[in-house]
């Protein structure tokens, strides 16, 4: 993977080897549904359109799940002064440290000539929905679908691929890069703007109910 940069005269292709996993909180310190991913995500499209994959994590409330999280609280803070952890564990640890090493070093795969032509059908299909739902909407989606969406799915695709030590990304790999797409960037895309058009819905309704009970002038 590369990087592009043409800034002070410069202009020049750098490697980028690092990946960057980042976490934010909403401006209002909660997750708004009635507001759109823009509004309560509020970072710059040319930042978010840079990450591969999106995900928007609400605090529900929910009594199973609110118990599941605290007893995992305690269980860490019980153990934390544990001296010594299992064997078997750390072992385990290990051996899926060397095979990631193993595959990031020895297996390049390529696409397929059918997965790449499923990726080309799904990109501009993707753009399509992402046009409409703009359109429909009256507002630019808080997550631009560009050429770097594709190149994440292309990605996305090849490490699928990488974990099996398989050297050609196949359609099954290109399905669930789309599946993990779907449900992380895309969901975070369309995140608000139904809620948001329902209630803009009912408002007018609301609207023109109080225009026919009232007189003009009263």
């Amino acid at each position: 993977q590369t990087i592009s940069i043409a800034k002070a005269g410069i202009t020049t292709v750098l490697n980028s080897r690092t990946s960057v996993l980042a976490a934010a909180n909403p401006p209002s310190g909660r997750y708004d549904d009635l507001k759109t991913a823009q509004d309560n995500i509020d970072l710059q499209t040319t930042i978010l359109s840079r990450f591969d994959l999106i995900f928007i994590v609400k605090d529900v409330r929910m009594y199973s799940q609110d118990k599941l999280i605290a007893s995992h609280i305690i269980k860490v803070h019980a153990s934390a002064g544990a001296s010594s952890r299992d064997t078997e564990s750390l072992e385990g640890e290990n051996w899926l440290k060397r095979y990631i090493e193993y595959c990031r070093v020895h297996c390049r795969p390529q696409l397929s000539d059918s997965a790449a032509t499923m990726l080309q059908n799904n990109y501009v299909k993707i753009r399509q929905q992402m046009r409409q739902q703009a359109n429909e909407s009256g507002e630019s989606t808080p997550i631009p679908i560009t050429v770097r969406q594709l190149e994440a799915i292309i990605r996305l695709s090849e490490s699928l691929a990488k974990m099996r030590l398989s050297s050609v990304a196949t359609e099954e790999h290109v399905t669930e890069a789309l599946r993990l797409f779907n449900v992380s960037t895309m969901d975070a895309a369309r995140s608000g703007i139904g809620e948001h058009m329902n209630l803009n819905t009912e408002m007018a309704q609301a609207e023109n109910q109080i225009k026919r009970r009232m007189g003009i002038g009263s």
